[in-house]
């Protein structure tokens, strides 16, 4: 899980010349975040969030989750997995409602799918994450939020050949980065929005990071997130900070349907603090 934060330098220094020129002149100068997603609620986004469930009724979602499912670990079935339908999703940590409660404070009229792969002690097996990927991809998911990653060789091209399908079917897949400088998947994949967390207590503000596999940087340090039983907690963690570049993905998607998620990872890159003009 990525619960503690690994954190590249956000700063100005960043932030060189040629970046800066790039985006004061030509038609990147004219990609504004109030061009990108001013106005947007999300209207018509579907968000699946793979974790621990959503606690359905949590007041920090409203009523924005709008189906579930659980998939469990199945010794006895063909894949090793069975998937089960939650009409009423539960969480059985507080992680997954804890990412949903960021993404709908920021796109409040987005739906909110819950994939349930983690147990009560925030582990599952690496074929129930793949699943719910899976699953996620073919029930027409535009944006998913993915707070948990694995560092098993194992899983490598299974998760990549997701991702990759995820890339050709136009769906963003947002994913916190490892807890450890070690290599998670599908964090270190080119076609992922990976997200690290920072200090910056705006959730619209966040960073680009030129030297990749974590692409972005979002509010992850003492964030009031919601929790289970109808509890609000502050936490620290990548985990909280993905799901702030998957609200903003979800404004961008239900203002501009048309666009790609190479080109949403070029408005992110154009509206980023540390690359924006002045007086952007």
């Amino acid at each position: 899980m990525s619960d503690t934060q690994l954190r590249p330098a956000w700063s100005e220094a960043f932030s060189s010349e040629a970046l800066r020129a790039l985006n004061a002149i030509g038609p990147l100068a004219q990609i504004t975040p109030d061009w990108a997603w001013g106005g947007s609620r999300g209207e018509a986004v579907k968000v699946a969030v793979i974790d621990s469930g959503i606690e359905h009724d949590h007041p920090a979602v409203g009523e924005a989750v709008g189906e579930g499912i659980v998939v469990e670990y199945d010794e006895g079935a063909f894949y090793k997995f069975r998937i089960d339908p939650e009409p009423f999703p539960q969480d059985v940590s507080g992680h997954g409602t804890a990412c949903a409660g960021i993404i709908h404070s920021m796109a409040p009229a987005a739906q909110l799918v819950s994939i349930r792969v983690l147990g009560k002690d925030m582990h599952g097996r690496g074929i129930q994450f793949a699943a719910g990927l899976d699953w996620a991809i073919d029930h027409g998911m535009q944006v998913v939020n993915m707070s948990l990653s694995t560092g098993k060789q194992e899983f490598f091209g299974m998760l990549h050949e997701l991702a990759d399908q995820a890339y050709f079917k136009n769906i963003a897949l947002v994913s916190a980065v490892n807890n450890v400088p070690a290599p998670s998947y599908p964090s270190t994949y080119s076609s992922v929005f990976s997200v690290a967390a920072h200090a910056v207590h705006d959730p619209f503000t966040f960073y680009y990071n030129p030297a990749p596999p974590v692409e972005f940087g979002a509010l992850g340090i003492d964030v009031r997130v919601a929790w289970n039983n109808k509890q609000m907690i502050t936490a620290t963690g990548n985990s909280f900070a993905a799901p702030h570049i998957a609200g903003i993905v979800a404004l961008i998607r239900a203002k501009h349907p048309e666009l790609t998620p190479f080109q949403i990872k070029t408005l992110l890159w154009a509206c980023a603090a540390n690359t924006r003009r002045e007086g952007k």
